[in-house]
């Protein structure tokens, strides 16, 4: 069995109740529920969650959610492989036959449903540990700039900052959005996400949105439309 975990704790500061908030005409939290259970690879979506509320509506659009989160697990300090390994363990106790898993973020509106199918054969192709979606810095980051205490400028890397930037390797930051592993590998403390032994989803900038102000609120609102009247959600 294929199952995607999706973490959705109720305790949203920046924008309050953001996992159920209306996005576009419809929970947040739908539209991973939604690209997950489209995707053609997965058997069940599970929500995890300390939040009745998030609950009801999980289940309202076809996610189970057969555990309720502890609180140790729920606040604002706990990493999402913490939160995902304690959802494995609940569903071998429960006996689910689980092989891959993936983690979905409930605020991954721009995540396509093919992404995920594709994701899940390359992790079976390559035999990496994880396969994550990422995407590329549109400036080298060799050459970022730190404000000093004085108020001056020095730079991130001295040795880097006067060469040109199709001289500098492309650097990569994890896009908040899909991580798929064999379920052992998610109980496996030893093996992190980012590491050699991990593969990369590159995604084009207009697919990949932080979701954590009003303004990237708004933002992903606006791709999220495009990309609907474009064919491409």
């Amino acid at each position: 069995m294929n199952i995607v975990v999706i973490p959705a704790r109720g305790g949203s500061k920046r924008i309050p109740r953001k996992n159920i908030k209306s996005f576009c005409g419809k929970p947040m939290i739908a539209h991973s529920i939604t690209a997950a259970l489209r995707s053609g690879v997965v058997d069940k979506v599970v929500v995890s969650t300390d939040d009745e509320e998030i609950a009801h509506v999980a289940r309202k659009f076809g996610a189970d959610v057969p555990f309720m989160r502890p609180a140790d697990l729920a606040n604002d300090t706990v990493g999402t492989r913490p939160v995902v390994r304690h959802a494995v363990e609940q569903l071998l106790d429960s006996d689910w036959p689980l092989k891959q898993v993936a983690c979905i973020y409930a605020t991954a509106p721009l995540l396509h449903p093919g992404l995920i199918a594709d994701a899940l054969e390359q992790l079976k192709r390559s035999g990496a540990d994880y396969v994550f979606t990422a995407a590329r810095f549109s400036f080298p980051i060799q050459r970022a700039l730190l404000k000093t205490e004085s108020g001056g400028v020095t730079p991130f890397d001295p040795d880097s900052i006067g060469k040109r930037s199709q001289d500098l390797p492309d650097a990569f930051h994890d896009a908040g959005q899909l991580y798929w592993a064999n379920h052992a590998t998610w109980l496996d403390s030893t093996k992190d996400i980012f590491s050699p032994t991990s593969q990369m989803i590159v995604l084009p900038d207009h697919r990949v949105q932080d979701i954590d102000t009003p303004e990237d609120w708004r933002r992903a609102e606006l791709l999220y439309k495009v990309l609907r009247q474009e064919g491409e959600l």
